[in-house]
């Protein structure tokens, strides 16, 4: 799990704020895949800061930027979004293997302890046996599934889906995507033809549409956000294997440098290891 910075780099001694510290400090930063850019302001703002005389020494300046990450990543948590007055739609995007079938599965899960009457979308006709681990967390959550054939129109699929959640009194539909970035221009247009469907059929765009992306990959989930982000309208990140990362930092990266709030955690593969992102808790333990 997530281990705070200053504990890496030795805890708080009452060093001074001199530009040795700062450097260290930058460091720690990029190596807790906080990106170049992200840490450089970060730490510009700081040695402003510091020439203010709002921060002195290590633990007045962890106070500052705990107090700073907090502005960028916003105080309260941003909760998913639900259609009031009728149908909501969420839709999931990202590339293969990130776990946006698994994000599903488990958002169904949760759906249904809450209350709701979740039904899932088998958009993902390119990848062989997508639906088929789609239908497996459907069973698993004992809702229903709306699938088609592998190689099928995804956005024919969503059209059935959306018709079926109507016609069976089903208030909120999951919507799985295909995960082709290598092929991103098909990608997009599949994606913009889903979303004219979902729009034409119950009024509105998505509710959400979240991207999904693998906490362990660093960097590279900055360079996914920004592929995306600069496409398709996105409302939320969500961070899946954030058992399996020992650093953090994207989540900082993602939401400063793309301006998408990260709404949700994936901390485990069982069906209720998925949990809002809460920023103040996240910035006590990366700044701990």
């Amino acid at each position: 799990m997530l281990r705070g910075l200053f504990s890496r780099l030795g805890g708080l001694g009452g060093r001074k704020l001199d530009e040795e510290f700062l450097e260290e400090l930058e460091e720690g930063l990029i190596l807790s895949d906080v990106s170049v850019q992200t840490s450089t302001s970060l730490i510009s703002d700081l040695r402003d800061a510091a020439r203010r005389g709002e921060a002195r020494d290590d633990e007045s300046a962890r106070d500052w930027l705990k107090r700073r990450v907090v502005e960028v990543l916003g105080v309260e948590t941003e909760p998913m979004r639900f259609n009031p007055s009728g149908l909501t739609v969420w839709l999931f995007i990202g590339v293969n293997g990130v776990g946006k079938t698994t994000s599903i599965g488990k958002l169904a899960h949760r759906l249904v302890e809450e209350g709701h009457k979740p039904l899932l979308a088998a958009g993902d006709t390119f990848r062989a046996a997508a639906s088929e681990q789609l239908a497996e967390w459907a069973r698993r959550a004992d809702v229903p599934i709306v699938a088609g054939q592998q190689g099928a129109d995804p956005a024919a699929v969503v059209f059935d889906a959306l018709q079926a959640a109507k016609s069976r009194g089903r208030d909120v539909v999951l919507v799985d995507t295909a995960g082709r970035l290598h092929n991103k221009s098909n990608l997009m247009n599949e994606l913009a033809k889903i979303t004219r469907i979902i729009e034409r059929e119950v009024g509105h765009p998505p509710d959400e549409s979240l991207l999904v992306i693998d906490a362990t990959t660093g960097q590279n989930g900055l360079h996914q956000a920004h592929a995306f982000a600069g496409t398709a309208p996105l409302t939320g990140l969500i961070l899946t294997k954030w058992d399996g990362t020992a650093k953090g930092g994207i989540v900082l990266t993602v939401t400063k440098e793309t301006g998408v709030p990260v709404k949700l955690l994936g901390v485990g593969e069982k069906a209720d290891e998925i949990c809002d992102f809460d920023a103040t808790e996240w910035t006590e333990t990366m700044f701990s």
